[in-house]
């Protein structure tokens, strides 16, 4: 009889194995992500809402199923008909599109998914996922260096505090903001500038984050003669403002009344107008100073900014987030999201700057952060046709990061300090 050959065991190449461990991780990462989005689609059947992202689901929809502008009578009425059954009352919501229409660029994915409750899912799965995103390019623009168990506490804090939660739940297209800002001053740092400027314009598809934020970057820009940031900024606002116009020729002026009409029908959206209802004789006069002092304020730190480092002028963009928010531009505090940065900024100075001192404020501080915005949200609710958040929550987290921003300062800018990657 002849000896049996024996057989080799099958051992993949060293290529082969990276390659199925690569492809097992993305089938787990599926795996996660359709898990997510089911617990995504549970909770919004159960509780009705994403009001944020409704009004620009209908309107990108309608208008590629039926070619209605998304600032019309009928786009409206149709909204109205899917959130409250019939046309809205004048002392309603009345849910306007509002967005520029270039926004529709990034809702058409979900709006070609046909059932709301689905599309809300997706894309607030879009949003948690865009949360973790943003922790990592904030550490990383930072140049924070957090592992184990910080930076597992950092992303359970960037998913859960309320400033985190609640534009998820209202589907607010604010985290993305946050993002694609954080995303361009990452560039910035890495001279990558026309991608950065397009990053900076595609964030204006919420206009009032970066109203401030846009004129401080191009004059930074003009100051170190960074002309390539310059054109990706203005050539993208550029080629999406014309080629929005190949859609619907007069969308600025469309656009432009229903942001007229916003402010007419939403809470109170500027501590000025939150002042006037607080104190009606002074209120409005106590506004106005607010938005004087932190203009001049704003005058002094863009002059001072003028050809420094990146170090400054990540610094100086962090203070103009948060100044964007109290200076009179109608906003919410669903939007403060964006100011996730600003709030890195400081967390990782005291850390870089005190050692374990510095490591034990940061904890102290997102504890107080995490517990004190929560406590003060469910301690103050308004209940009416909707629960609405009080006006109060304006102030905890911009109070907190103006003189946050300013204890770090000279830290933050100091010239004998390494830059963070040379600019």
């Amino acid at each position: 009889m002849m000896a049996a050959i024996p057989r080799k065991e099958y051992s993949p190449l060293p290529g082969q194995r990276s390659a199925l461990l690569l492809l097992t991780l993305l089938l787990m990462l599926l795996g996660v992500l359709v898990g997510v989005t089911w617990v995504n689609y549970r909770f919004a059947q159960e509780n009705p809402g994403g009001n944020d992202f409704l009004p620009r689901w209908s309107g990108t929809r309608l208008y590629l199923a039926n070619g209605w502008s998304p600032y019309s009578d009928q786009t409206t009425r149709a909204i109205h008909e899917r959130l409250y059954g019939r046309p809205a009352r004048l002392d309603e919501d009345q849910v306007l599109f509002v967005y520029p229409l270039y926004s529709m660029l990034v809702f058409a994915p979900y709006a070609l998914v046909g059932d709301f409750t689905l599309a809300r899912a997706v894309w607030m799965t879009t949003l948690e996922v865009s949360l973790v995103l943003l922790a990592a390019l904030s550490l990383t623009v930072t140049g924070w260096r957090l592992r184990g168990l910080w930076l597992a506490g950092l992303l359970l804090f960037v998913e859960s505090w309320y400033h985190g939660i609640r534009p998820v739940i209202n589907g607010n297209t604010t985290i993305l903001c946050a993002l694609f800002i954080t995303a361009a001053l990452l560039f910035i740092r890495d001279r990558r500038d026309t991608a950065a400027g397009a990053l900076i314009a595609l964030a204006s598809i919420k206009p009032q984050i970066v109203a401030l934020l846009i004129p401080f970057v191009l004059l930074w820009a003009v100051s170190q003669r960074r002309w390539r940031l310059v054109g990706g900024v203005v050539g993208s606002f550029a080629l999406l403002g014309l080629g929005a116009m190949i859609l619907i020729p007069d969308w600025i002026l469309q656009n432009l009344l229903q942001i007229t009409a916003y402010p007419s029908y939403t809470v109170a959206g500027t501590p000025r107008a939150v002042f006037a209802e607080w104190w009606p004789e002074v209120g409005n006069r106590l506004g106005w100073l607010l938005t004087i002092v932190l203009a001049a304020v704003l005058v002094r730190e863009w002059w001072s900014a003028w050809g420094k480092g990146f170090r400054w002028l990540l610094w100086t963009a962090s203070l103009t987030l948060v100044i964007t928010h109290w200076i009179g531009i109608q906003t919410d505090p669903t939007n403060f999201i964006v100011l996730f940065l600003p709030l890195v900024l400081v967390f990782a100075l005291w850390a870089e700057g005190w050692g374990r001192s510095g490591r034990l404020a940061v904890f102290v501080s997102a504890l107080i952060l995490f517990v004190g915005l929560w406590t003060l949200f469910l301690g103050t609710i308004e209940y009416g046709a909707q629960p609405q958040q009080h006006p109060i929550m304006f102030f905890p987290l911009p109070l907190f990061l103006l003189i946050g921003l300013y204890w770090v300062r000279g830290r933050a800018i100091h010239p004998s300090l390494e830059e963070l990657r040379p600019s």
